[in-house]
């Protein structure tokens, strides 16, 4: 799966040294890439991996020889200016491509659609006919029912429950343990609070809490 995923490069460096990116690395390892380092403005905490320095150090290996892995959380990433985004749009502007990744212990349908960069976490589940965009995360133990799609940055935290044809906007966050009944569509940069339960849409960039999900006045 590393070479399909990651264009058949099998060397990787990841971006960023917190949580998200230990994980993240933890990932890539299961699938057989080779991590280079990690590029980070300071040495990660938890270690195990040479720290290279800061974003400038990636212009010293060829875009040809590695690919990217967006190390960097995505808590608050939504919107044109989240970290997460600004650096998976400047490194591909520069030429380097970002590793896909998928977790060996995911359930994915042979007709999903992942794009460049997305990012499938241990235990989660993806049903016929979904679609995950560019640079987007499906965290840990989410589910995503079928003929769902998932824009572009988004991100569906852990345990996130997703039903059938739901639409994620782009730059859209699904909290930890929330649910988006069928058909409902959480907008672009839109935010659906940790645990709420999402039966109407979300318009774009609008803040939705609690069962039922209301938007924030």
């Amino acid at each position: 799966m590393a070479s399909v995923m990651a264009g058949k490069v099998e060397r990787a460096l990841l971006l960023g040294g917190g949580g998200h990116a230990r994980v993240a690395a933890d990932v890539a390892r299961a699938m057989g890439l080779t991590i280079v380092g990690i590029v980070a403005p300071d040495a990660p905490a938890w270690g195990g991996l040479p720290w290279l320095g800061g974003d400038e150090a990636v212009a010293g290996f060829n875009p040809a020889d590695v690919v990217l892995i967006n190390g960097t959380g995505a808590v608050r990433a939504q919107g044109p200016d989240g970290l997460r985004r600004r650096l998976f749009d400047s490194f591909r502007t520069r030429g380097y491509r970002f590793a896909t990744l998928v977790h060996p212990s995911t359930v994915i349908a042979p007709d999903v659609a992942l794009e460049e960069g997305a990012q499938v976490f241990a235990g989660a589940v993806l049903q016929p006919g979904c679609r995950i965009g560019a640079n987007a995360i499906v965290n840990t133990r989410a589910g995503i029912d079928h003929d769902t799609d998932v824009g572009a940055y988004a991100h569906i935290a852990p345990g996130a429950t997703l039903c059938g044809g739901v639409i994620v906007g782009e730059g859209a966050l699904v909290g930890a343990g929330a649910t988006v009944l069928p058909g409902v569509r959480i907008g672009a940069r839109a935010v659906l609070a940790g645990g709420a339960v999402a039966t109407a849409d979300v318009p774009d960039g609008a803040t939705a809490r609690g069962v039922p999900a209301r938007c924030r006045e």
